[in-house]
């Protein structure tokens, strides 16, 4: 099959059909998929707009997600919190999700869901960002849900060092009634969060947040790193508490770091469901392995699976990295989970007709389009649009 692309014709490759896993297919790894919200592409969706979502087809994403045997994390930077979904739409997802995680089984184990301050844009003391990440610390665990704790503009903003950081999040461990997982975005995905945890200087910043750690180990579930760059995570990771997870938010350098020991909560995995799933199975099977032999044929494996999205991710991921989303969008309309190329915030502008057409190549090289027919036939519908 043949397409037409910026730049000439491309032949797709034979198509994948990756297996489905009913069951975690991580082994020692908790992993997690940051999921997308699919806009209603006949709500006012233009920018400033209050979020209109389709939330059937919302819900049947994240099922796609959990019968790969991924957990979903929710209401994150993926599904544009801070990027055109608002509180009141934030809420109902979170409420929809977790409801709809109790087809799967607990939601505790299933989804969790980001609590932040986004709904408060005007605080500007310790004790009103507290008061709002309080509010909706409740809305999650009123759930079931696991908890996520995203950084904060404003408290990114209002804190003077360190200690108002820890203070905020010591009182945030108060009212969790169940270990918690910290979020650590870097500016490159937002660039209001420089200098969080206190310092620009990333050393320093690493030492207040481990600091933090330590003081709360036994309700820090993990953290969450997207720094991008692989030599901090592994250097963090060996510095955690026993039984504190490393969650990689890496999605640049993922595979290796599942590798060697990281979990994993990357909104890369919301477009590579099927073969992440099936890449850690593969590690997991070599993890396991009765003999050298069988382990490496599965590390192999594990590699082969995961080097041709390396390069699709980093496609997607590309400066300015906050618009990755509009990637994530793009491959789940060409897949067929979602009728039309919509986002909240009007955000399917936010790369160019080049940008997603190399998307789609990569996305093809890596196994990912599901049905290749469809894929072609919206990407050439795409193309003339934009007069190609």
């Amino acid at each position: 099959m043949r397409i037409r692309l910026p730049g000439g014709a491309y032949t797709l490759r034979d198509p994948v059909t990756w297996p489905e896993r009913g069951a975690s297919p991580s082994g020692a790894r908790v992993v997690y998929a940051a999921a997308h919200v699919v806009a209603d592409p006949l709500g006012d969706n233009t920018p400033g707009a209050p979020a209109a979502v389709d939330w059937a087809a919302t819900l049947r994403f994240r099922r796609h997600l959990w019968s790969y045997g991924l957990r979903v994390a929710d209401a994150m930077d993926t599904a544009q919190r801070n990027m055109g979904l608002d509180w009141a739409a934030t809420r109902e997802l979170i409420t929809r999700s977790a409801a709809a995680a109790r087809e799967f089984g607990d939601p505790a184990e299933l989804v969790a869901c980001g609590a932040g301050t986004d709904h408060a844009p005007g605080a500007d003391t310790v004790q009103a960002i507290t008061d709002a990440y309080a509010e909706q610390i409740d809305t999650v665990q009123e759930t079931g849900a696991g908890v996520i704790i995203m950084a904060s503009r404003q408290l990114a903003r209002t804190a003077t060092g360190p200690e108002d950081y820890h203070r905020v999040y010591g009182k945030l461990f108060g009212l969790a009634d169940r270990p918690v997982i910290l979020h650590w975005l870097g500016e490159m995905f937002d660039p209001q969060l420089a200098g969080y945890w206190g310092s620009r200087d990333v050393d320093a910043a690493t030492e207040s947040f481990l600091e933090l750690i330590h003081a709360n180990a036994a309700m820090v579930d993990g953290v969450k790193v997207s720094l991008l760059d692989e030599d901090h995570e592994v250097r963090l990771r060996a510095a955690l508490p026993q039984g504190v997870r490393l969650y990689t938010g890496d999605d640049f350098n993922y595979p290796s770091l599942i590798k060697s020991g990281s979990h994993a909560l990357l909104g890369i995995f919301d477009a590579i469901a099927p073969a992440a799933a099936a890449a850690l199975q593969a590690l997991a099977a070599a993890e396991s392995a009765p003999d050298e032999q069988i382990r490496a044929r599965n590390l192999a494996l594990y590699d082969e699976i995961f080097e041709p999205t390396v390069a699709l991710s980093r496609k997607i991921f590309e400066t300015p990295t906050f618009h990755y989303k509009t990637g994530i969008v793009f491959l789940a309309w060409l897949n067929g989970h979602q009728e039309a190329f919509s986002m909240v915030n009007g955000a399917q502008s936010s790369r160019s007709i080049s940008h997603l057409a190399e998307v789609f190549r990569l996305a093809d090289q890596a196994g990912l389009l599901s049905d290749q027919e469809l894929a072609v036939r919206r990407m050439t519908a795409l193309l003339a649009v934009n007069g190609l």
